[in-house]
Formats: structure tokens, C-alpha cells, sequence
């Protein structure tokens, strides 16, 4: 039933106005973005690999996802990311794109990110995992 979906759905989003085209569910879930080039830098002998942010992942659905970090993320940045569900044993290896981003409280800052499909990702078997989490919140 619509009306134990109300959650994720936030009236304070960055334009006033919530263009979801899924619903979301409340999730216990990490991600870990690959927020700079993932072609390693040389330093004299050292080598320094892309930046990587751990962040809390708020709500979810197959195509999106909202994410609590400590700066912005910058709009129509594409990023690879790793999703690990609580419920699941493995991670999931992802593409997103920034869709936008507003500052919270404090230093935190909500971003909201769209899965895609792309080579070399588990997108399917995250669209498999997303549908069973729906079915299991009945």
C-alpha cells in the first residue's frame, strides 16, 4: 500500500519539488565513492590511488540513491561506486551520477545520486537485490 511508501520522500528537496520516479526505502546501507581519477598518480616513488569517501546511504531505490557526506558532491559528476547492503554479503559495484546536492546541519551535506547501467558494473544484479528488498518490506 502508497501509504507505508511515504518515507525518502522529503518536502525539502533542492528545488522543492520531488522528481523520483520510484519509490524509495529506507536502507542500512554504505557507500564508498571513487571521488577522484582512478588512474593511480606517480609521486617520485610513491603512488597515491583516487580519493575515496565512505558515506551513509539515507534511501534507495533501482535508480537512485540519496547520500549523507561530509562536502558536496559536485552536480553531474559521474562516479564509481561500491553499495554494501546490510542485508546482503556482498558489495555492489556501480556507476552513479550526482544529480544535486544541498548542505544539512553541521558540515553534512545530502546528495542525491542515479544508478545507470554501464560495462563492468553489477547493475543487474542490484536492480535484483533493490526488488527483493521490496518485496521483503511488505
Amino acid at each position: 500500500m502508497d501509504k507505508y511508501y511515504s518515507f525518502g520522500r522529503e518536502a525539502s528537496l533542492p528545488d522543492g519539488a520531488d522528481k523520483r520516479e520510484d519509490y524509495r526505502l529506507s536502507a542500512r546501507a554504505t557507500a564508498r565513492l571513487r571521488v577522484e581519477s582512478a588512474e593511480p598518480i606517480e609521486f617520485g616513488d610513491e603512488s597515491l590511488e583516487a580519493s575515496v569517501r565512505t558515506c551513509e546511504v539515507r534511501d534507495l531505490s533501482a535508480s537512485g540513491m540519496s547520500l549523507v557526506t561530509m562536502e558536496p558532491l559536485h552536480a553531474g559528476s559521474l562516479l564509481a561506486a561500491e553499495i554494501h547492503l546490510s542485508a546482503q554479503k556482498k558489495s555492489f559495484r556501480l556507476m552513479v551520477e550526482v544529480v544535486w546536492s544541498k548542505k544539512e546541519e553541521g558540515s553534512r551535506h545530502l546528495n542525491g545520486v542515479r544508478v545507470f547501467d554501464s560495462d563492468e558494473t553489477d547493475y543487474l544484479n542490484w536492480l535484483e537485490a533493490v526488488a527483493e528488498a521490496f518485496s521483503g518490506s511488505e
